[in-house]
């Protein structure tokens, strides 16, 4: 992914470190992308990954819906023009004034996975549709959900037949294979799990119409992630061999596929030290003001000098510059960066749209959250 227009903007405006670039035209281009590769019934963004007003304009602008996962992002999506109906409350964790809120709002479509939130979901949103969130085993993905969500095919079953007695819409079953997932075949196995409650359920008298096979589409950031296609054709291979009979209305939640290279980062080198025979490089941004996702090092961004020095490289360690001593980017993980770098160098982080903004600090260790800017 090219980021020439991005280029532009840092040059014309020099704008202060650490900051974040996003080109919408490259969300709307990536959402039209997935429409071409994975025919579907809707597209919900999820919002999570970069809530920026100007990305959701271009997810709309592209004929995307929105997964929404609390009150706050419901409300930015109606501000940025989404119609109640286009958002989807895919958050299983929820409290009942929420779900009250977004049923107030026009929200008709919840995800759930328990017997608590599903009686909360009758209460407060009574006739809406709902999907069960099955947890599914699979390949390891860079950042797995763990068993914080889903539950098992019998609680499924069970959900959503209790759905359908209290008066909800049962429409179908919801999974996530983990964010970053770099195997196709775990969407197979996921496919696999939901064929066996669709078929169960209809034995019991409730046709489900819905899957939603969530996101986690992963993208190349050192490495190689497959393509796009990849992905769809073994999702496409795995409705017509679990689904012999046709396959359900497909509902998709990607998050980071959708931003992640439309966002690029630049930072500053504040120090270079050397550490225990180790060339530590410490810079204006790090894991609380933008890079949580560094936790555990699961995602290995690439990181481009500025201009400035080139010549031999040589290993790094790469920290970010709080008084935390957890806030270490890649201690692990080899880096190289050039021999000459020394403070007030600059850097680019690339493939930075998804999960930068939005989980930075509001101002640990007093430092501003992360400034945005995005391109008209």
């Amino acid at each position: 992914m090219t980021h020439h227009r991005i280029h532009r903007f840092l040059t014309e405006h020099a704008p202060p470190t650490p900051c974040l670039v996003v080109d919408p035209a490259v969300v709307t281009a990536r959402v039209r992308e997935f429409a071409a590769e994975l025919p579907h019934h809707g597209l919900y963004y999820a919002v999570k990954a970069n809530p920026q007003p100007a990305v959701l304009r271009a997810v709309l602008a592209a004929g995307g819906l929105f997964d929404v996962a609390s009150p706050a992002e419901i409300t930015a999506c109606l501000e940025a023009g989404a119609a109640p109906e286009s958002l989807s409350y895919g958050n299983p964790i929820k409290k009942p004034a929420d779900i009250a809120f977004a049923f107030e709002r026009g929200v008709r479509i919840f995800t759930t996975d328990s017997e608590a939130d599903l009686e909360h979901l009758a209460r407060c949103a009574p006739g809406s549709s709902v999907s069960v969130r099955l947890r599914v085993d699979g390949p390891a993905s860079a950042t797995p959900f763990g068993a914080k969500f889903g539950c098992s095919p019998g609680q499924a079953v069970d959900l959503l037949r209790r759905a359908a007695a209290q008066g909800l819409d049962p429409a179908g079953l919801a999974f996530h294979v983990g964010s970053q997932q770099t195997e196709p075949a775990a969407w197979d196995t996921a496919i696999a799990t939901s064929a066996k409650v669709f078929t169960e359920l209809a034995g019991h008298g409730i046709r489900l119409r819905r899957l939603n096979v969530g996101g986690g589409f992963g993208i190349g950031y050192r490495t190689p992630a497959p393509p796009l296609s990849a992905y769809a054709a073994t999702i496409r291979a795995g409705l017509e061999a679990h689904f012999p009979g046709g396959a359900p209305e497909i509902v998709l939640e990607p998050g980071r596929a959708v931003v992640a290279e439309a966002g690029l980062i630049r930072t500053e080198v504040v120090l270079v030290a050397q550490r225990g025979g180790h060339r530590w490089v410490y810079l204006d941004i790090g894991r609380y003001n933008g890079l949580a996702e560094t936790e555990n090092e699961a995602i290995p961004y690439r990181f481009e000098p500025v201009g400035g020095p080139g010549g031999p490289v040589g290993p790094v360690v790469l920290a970010g510059p709080t008084c935390d001593g957890d806030d270490v980017l890649y201690q692990r993980t080899p880096y190289e960066l050039p021999l000459a770098l020394r403070p007030g160098d600059q850097l680019d982080i690339l493939d930075t749209g998804a999960y930068t903004t939005s989980y930075s600090s509001v101002s640990f260790n007093g430092i501003e959250p992360l400034r945005t800017y995005c391109l008209d």
